[in-house]
């Protein structure tokens, strides 16, 4: 069987698990190959396909993320290690960067709460030059991935992290002040529906914030203050239906906000100030 033949006959095998069943034969076969998507469809569709092709094609029947089986994913043009420690960077939070470099350009201290595979913050560092940042998370194992992702990218000596937790007394001693708070935090309902490649593969902690989703906004936002200098701005990614009510939690604190919408024209990003 031709690298061609096997793709068509995995995309029809995935096709029952969403849009995207080609690419995801596609990417999976360049994995296999050890090449990238465009030098696989324009040299090695007529090789033989290889072996170790059908064991990833079968992992994502079983519903495992692409991403997870590649070990990576792409984010904001930049290429992120991740793993199920982390939280696969999605393209719908590229409007909550975009949000954060047009609300605070030239900030020099940032902070990220929750960093996960640390995408939001080295992003930002990597086009803000001027830039140094911290990322916090609870999960030792995402902080792994993050440092990784901060060495691979050039960015490990203007980026830092430290394990902990807003839910924690004291979390933030030592910390200093910053010019710009980014978060994405987990603010999905507890009983929510969610695809099983989210539910069953992507951590928990990392998704679920009480019954309504907003456990920790009620958390994080109170305590901005001590952690924003003069003029700093604070950047959350919010669910679709969350806007109104982040922004009241904000008002409560003395903040004022501004509304960002993705690229699907969804509420995205609340920006604090």
């Amino acid at each position: 069987m031709t690298v061609a033949d096997a793709i068509r006959a995995a995309a029809d095998r995935l096709g029952g698990l969403g849009e995207t069943a080609r690419l995801d034969a596609e990417m999976l076969m360049a994995h296999a190959l050890g090449v990238s998507r465009s030098d696989l469809l324009l040299r090695h569709m007529r090789d033989p396909a290889p072996a170790s092709f059908a064991t990833l094609v079968e992992r994502r029947e079983r519903r495992e993320p692409v991403a997870h089986i590649l070990g990576r994913q792409e984010f904001y043009g930049l290429d992120f290690a991740v793993s199920p420690d982390t939280l696969i960077p999605r393209g719908d939070t590229e409007s909550v960067l975009e949000a954060a470099i047009g609300a605070a350009p030239d900030a020099r201290r940032v902070l990220d709460m929750g960093t996960g595979s640390g995408a939001l913050l080295l992003a930002f560092l990597h086009g803000q030059t001027q830039a140094e940042g911290v990322g916090i998370d609870a999960s030792e194992g995402a902080l792994r991935i993050a440092q990784a992702n901060a060495a691979a990218l050039g960015l490990d000596g203007r980026a830092i992290f430290r394990h902990a937790s807003w839910l924690d007394h004291g979390w933030a001693d030592g910390l200093g002040q910053f010019d710009l708070v980014l978060c994405n935090p987990p603010y999905v309902e507890e009983n929510a529906e969610l695809d099983p490649d989210v539910r069953e593969y992507e951590p928990a902690s990392a998704l679920f914030a009480g019954p309504e989703g907003l456990d920790d906004y009620r958390a994080i936002i109170p305590q901005l203050g001590k952690l924003l200098l003069p003029g700093g701005v604070a950047v959350f990614e919010i669910g679709a239906s969350q806007g109104d009510t982040v922004a009241a939690i904000a008002c409560e604190s003395g903040f004022a906000t501004e509304l960002r919408r993705d690229l699907a024209g969804r509420p995205r990003a609340l920006i604090l100030q």
